[in-house]
């Protein structure tokens, strides 16, 4: 892909053989009618995933809303279900068949017939739990009602302890908070070593350093806004950001990054930004 080519068409290739968006829309901390003015603005603009979880407590309003925008008169390229990828999480890690339970209820809370992402939210709950959590997924793939399985805020020990226990399917997706104000580089490059996709949360740092003056003179070289340096640096590292808005302009201000290419000198520079900062929770280190 040409450096300049990213758009809300592109997609990411998984270690599975399948592919999802390479920017998604994240619909944290948005709840009821906001959520579901949120994804069909992002349908309507050109969006091709959403990204839940149980613990949002918005899965129907984001399966309704995409039910809707796929039914209605702005579907003007005739989109059918699979052309929309869904992504839901794990509330906690747990026994077996609590995990396999609580799959199925998300699966019918988000009324779309499957999800194609299914991630376990975090490596809290201990070895045994992770371990059953993901036996879960496996089989929820197996029966149809997951496409591809992951995790989320795992630090490079959970995902090593993962791959040693010699899964049936491995996790094709990482998701953690990553952004020039925190590289995760050890998680980063433990996931390309594996073929593990990381999806970039939190790609625009919560707004906390959007006028830190690195940030504003490289918007400013590249003429774009300091959101869309930063979705554009996720992906020339090769992540899927999920940037997340609830309103219509920043939603497609957010995806309009092909027009311009960091140059390395100044991916370098935003490198160097790292400060380790945690904009909500860390559990990449928890035992």
């Amino acid at each position: 892909m040409a450096q300049n080519a990213f758009s809300l068409a592109s997609r990411t290739k998984l270690s599975n053989g399948l592919s999802m968006p390479t920017i998604q829309l994240g619909v944290y901390l948005t709840s009821g009618r906001e959520t579901s003015r949120a994804v069909r603005l992002a349908l309507e603009s050109g969006y091709r995933a959403v990204d839940s979880a149980q613990m949002y407590d918005n899965e129907a309003e984001s399966g309704k809303a995409i039910l809707d925008f796929l039914s209605s008169g702005a579907n003007v390229d005739g989109l059918k279900r699979e052309d929309i990828h869904f992504t839901s999480k794990l509330a906690s890690n747990s026994a077996y068949s609590t995990a396999r339970d609580a799959i199925k209820r998300s699966v019918k809370e988000c009324g779309l017939g499957y999800i194609d992402l299914f991630l376990l939210h975090s490596p809290y709950g201990g070895r045994e739990a992770r371990l059953e959590s993901w036996r879960a997924v496996e089989d929820a793939i197996a029966d149809g009602e997951v496409r591809i399985g992951g995790v989320s805020n795992y630090g490079v020990k959970h995902l090593q302890e993962l791959l040693d226990s010699k899964p049936k399917i491995l996790p094709a997706v990482n998701q953690v908070e990553v952004h020039p104000f925190n590289t995760r580089t050890d998680i980063v490059e433990f996931c390309h070593k594996n073929d593990i996709v990381v999806e970039a949360y939190a790609p625009l740092v919560r707004a906390l350093r959007m006028k830190h003056p690195t940030i504003v003179s490289l918007s400013k070289k590249y003429q774009c806004t300091p959101a869309q340096l930063l979705v554009r640096w996720s992906l020339q590292k090769g992540y899927v950001p999920l940037p997340k808005s609830v309103k219509k302009e920043r939603i497609i201000e957010n995806s309009q990054v092909g027009g311009f290419s960091i140059e390395q000198v100044d991916i370098e520079k935003m490198d160097g930004l790292d400060e380790y900062l945690v904009t909500d929770w860390d559990p990449t280190n928890c035992s």
